[in-house]
């Protein structure tokens, strides 16, 4: 695994969208946090146009990520928010360029199909809050900040009586439940085997969460995994008729017959302290005492 270099004080990051329409007063915040670091700041060409809720049509969305893959000068691509339509652009990128000169991929959420396509092409990316997010918490910024600079180390989580006790080590992988659901089965798709799965979710009826636990079991991708870590499962909703389980139990039920670690209340996802985590590289998740800890190697 490939793993970009970090950031440097003159280094040049580009903000693009990649999914839903954001505004200058909405990014301004970000350019100046970058800027604060000494960093040389990009914006995409496209990068407040609007086509319905997308920052742009498809077109005008791809052409700003091929751009910022391509230019050996930028260092680190930062999307600007989630929502939806990331997807939409995969088939038009080509990674030949990006492979010659490896940068940082930041985000979380809708960013998740550009973790899995660029982790099959072997090279680490950031789950990290986004330039949308930044005045809203500063604990969270700071922490991708500290990421891109090479100095994320460890993250240790709250007590959870549902965690399960273990140690293991692997590549940390994953991302939004529903985007990992929602690409099995395509070229983006990707292999947990000996891996340890981060997962988090928002806004998901409680039988939702079940179906794509049970997917994901049944494609096997469950079975060989070396560890679990769940973040945030923020805004679960129910029916009328109450699914009558919540999250952990859902997910303790997909994993029950496996022998690994589970972390859950992991303080990545949905939650105001979404803290970042560098996917692709090795680390080593011990969890006693109904607490996890999570180590970068």
């Amino acid at each position: 695994m490939i793993v970009p270099s970090y950031l440097k004080k003159g280094d040049r990051v580009a903000i693009i969208a990649t999914a839903r329409k954001v505004s200058k007063e909405e990014i301004q915040p970000a350019v100046a946090f970058f800027e604060s670091y000494g960093l040389l700041v990009s914006l995409g060409k496209n990068l407040f146009e609007s086509s319905n809720q997308y920052a742009g049509t498809d077109t005008q969305r791809t052409e700003d990520l091929q751009w910022a893959l391509n230019d050996p000068e930028i260092k680190a691509i930062i999307i600007a928010r989630g929502g939806y339509g990331s997807v939409r652009v995969l088939e038009q990128i080509s990674f030949t360029e990006f492979k010659k000169h490896p940068k940082w991929m930041v985000g979380y959420s809708d960013v998740t199909v550009f973790h899995n396509a660029i982790h099959n092409i072997g090279v680490a990316t950031l789950h990290a809050t986004m330039p949308l997010n930044f005045t809203k918490n500063t604990e969270a910024t700071q922490s991708m900040m500290d990421a891109l600079l090479g100095n994320l180390k460890e993250i240790a989580t709250e007590e959870n009586y549902s965690n399960r006790e273990g140690m293991a080590k692997g590549q940390l992988i994953g991302g939004n439940l529903s985007l990992l659901y929602s690409l099995s089965g395509t070229p983006y798709d990707i292999d947990t085997k000996g891996k340890i799965l981060f997962i988090e979710d928002l806004d998901e009826y409680l039988y939702h969460i079940d179906r794509m636990m049970m997917q994901l079991k049944l494609s096997g991708k469950l079975k060989n995994l070396n560890g679990l870590i769940v973040g945030g499962m923020t805004d679960m909703k129910d029916n009328a008729i109450p699914f009558g389980k919540f999250p952990e139990d859902i997910i303790l039920d997909a994993v029950k017959e496996y022998n690994y670690p589970v972390c859950f209340d992991f303080p990545a996802g949905h939650i105001d302290r979404n803290l970042a985590i560098y996917f692709g590289k090795e680390v080593e998740l011990k969890v006693e005492d109904e607490k996890g800890v999570l180590k970068f190697l």
